[in-house]
């Protein structure tokens, strides 16, 4: 059964006005029910987290919530906290919809809530944000992304209508192009332009794989592909990694037991793997295809970090290797350039890539035309080859900064491994601390930070770091506070553990 997730509230109190703070947190409330933004059955964020997001105190939040509790306008309900027990709009309507059952009625799962909240406050300027998969905003190409805005609006722009089932010629032709450098053979035929690479996930769940269908996935994992195969009905199985990537004995394992050979899938990101930052050696991708052939196992390959390598040689694509058409590969400029533009695409073979095609149509009718023209351009011209040397440049020396300043205050601490490209570290604490906690004081102290339970079936006592959305010296303001935190929980969790002892002694 689906939960219901509580509302995402956005506004603040302004200090500066006359108003109390109590009284414009209740007149803003009554305001959203009033006219209907908030109906009837509506979940509201715990009261904690309430007077945390409205920077009050709980009294202050009490005072505000008062009335309209007495009023019969909000009720509390157990375990699903407060809720909106009836509006002035509801009552005017003859028949109330039930807007939380439409919701759990829904196709696509919710988020958890940790992950909502991250979301929202990614958008907040007073948090750092310490664990965001997002390259840095100052790293954009400003003077070649507008001269290149200048050529297309010179040159290419005759409309801006629908573009045909697989995308514009001209920029699958570029990418084209740009994988032969990269050592891989395809032609246009056989590329699929996607909205994001997130979006090839969403067709290939919902084109290629009937539900029910297992998809094995590293053990974490990036995030969002977990939330589209469990909102597509897919059974997700989560498979351990070592220092080299993903584990061929634990795979074989599963396989050698399944009786769902034929209608099951890989996902994998074997360079630059988000949430890790582990890359998978050649000869495990060698092994790794080996296994999947004798199986019958399809992959899928997110490449949306490859290019990302320090060095500017990772090692051979999965998608590279393969003779025998068994690799679905997503590509992006998503995390190498900008998420803003929306472009992606899927290097399959031509059926593969005319199904999810017709599949595509029907969703969205084919990405922003404008934005693969830009892209195609900006390929064309060579800047953006320029730009990507002087980008791993720029994110090896962060990274470098990064894991200077764990030694400095995580030594001890917690384990980590340094990452050859990508975004991430993964940070692993050796004491157990309560990972909700730490969330909520890091967010208190100034810092944004993305716990790792979020990418994984299991508890990881595990945080995903990036350098790639702060400079040096803001990841060594926000790891320092981070450390304190971290010092003062886990020093209330040994406080407590030797209370509990004394007690039960």
């Amino acid at each position: 059964m689906k939960r219901h997730i509580p509302v995402q509230i956005e506004w603040h109190p302004d200090p500066a006005q006359p108003v109390p703070i109590y009284r414009q947190i209740l007149e803003w409330m009554y305001g959203k029910m009033e006219s209907g933004e908030w109906p009837a059955g509506t979940r509201l964020p715990s009261q904690r987290d309430m007077a945390r997001h409205f920077q009050v105190n709980r009294s202050t939040l009490n005072q505000a919530l008062k009335p309209l509790l007495e009023a019969g306008v909000l009720q509390g309900r157990g375990s699903q906290g407060t809720v909106v027990a009836s509006t002035a709009w509801s009552l005017r309507l003859p028949v109330q919809p039930d807007w939380n059952h439409y919701m759990t009625a829904g196709y696509f799962r919710a988020n958890q809530e940790v992950v909502q909240a991250i979301n929202s406050l990614e958008f907040d300027d007073r948090l750092v944000r310490l664990g965001t998969g997002e390259l840095d905003p100052r790293l954009f190409p400003q003077d070649a992304f507008r001269q290149t805005l200048r050529d297309v609006a010179d040159d290419a722009i005759t409309s801006l209508g629908y573009v045909e089932p697989l995308g514009m010629p001209v920029l699958r032709q570029a990418l084209a192009d740009y994988a032969r450098k990269r050592g891989l053979a395809v032609s246009p035929s056989s590329i699929l332009i996607t909205s994001g690479a997130l979006q090839g996930l969403q067709l290939i769940s919902a084109g290629l794989l009937r539900g029910g269908s297992t998809v094995y996935v590293e053990d974490p994992t990036y995030v969002k592909s977990l939330q589209v195969f469990q909102s597509a009905h897919l059974r997700l199985c989560g498979l351990p990694m070592d220092d080299q990537g993903l584990s061929l004995e634990a795979l074989e394992k599963h396989l050698r037991q399944s009786s769902d050979i034929g209608n099951s899938v890989l996902y994998t990101i074997p360079t630059n793997h988000n949430p890790t930052g582990r890359t998978m050696s050649r000869q495990r991708r060698v092994q790794l295809l080996a296994l999947c052939s004798r199986y019958g196992l399809p992959i899928i390959e997110d490449g949306a970090y490859e290019e990302l390598t320090f060095d500017g040689t990772p090692p051979p694509s999965l998608k590279s290797l393969d003779t025998g058409g068994q690799v679905l590969y997503l590509g992006s400029v998503s995390k190498s350039l900008a998420p803003g533009l929306r472009i992606g695409w899927m290097i399959a073979p031509e059926p593969v890539v005319q199904r999810l095609g017709d599949v595509k149509m029907q969703i969205d009718y084919g990405a922003s035309s404008l934005s693969q023209q830009v892209l195609a351009r900006f390929l064309t011209s060579g800047r953006y080859a320029q730009y990507l040397g002087w980008l791993r440049c720029e994110l090896q020396r962060r990274c470098q900064a990064a894991c200077q300043v764990l030694d400095e205050d995580f030594a001890g601490l917690a384990d980590w491994q340094v990452p050859q490209g990508g975004f991430y570290i993964w940070l692993t604490f050796r004491d157990r601390l309560p990972m909700e906690m730490l969330f909520h004081k890091a967010a208190e102290a100034g810092i944004l930070i993305n716990p790792g339970d979020i990418y994984s079936s299991r508890h990881t006592q595990s945080l995903r770091l990036s350098y790639a959305y702060t400079t040096p010296d803001e990841f060594r303001w926000a790891v320092r506070q981070l450390a304190a935190v971290v010092r003062s929980s886990l020093a209330v969790s040994a406080k407590n553990s030797y209370t509990g002892l004394v007690a039960s002694g």
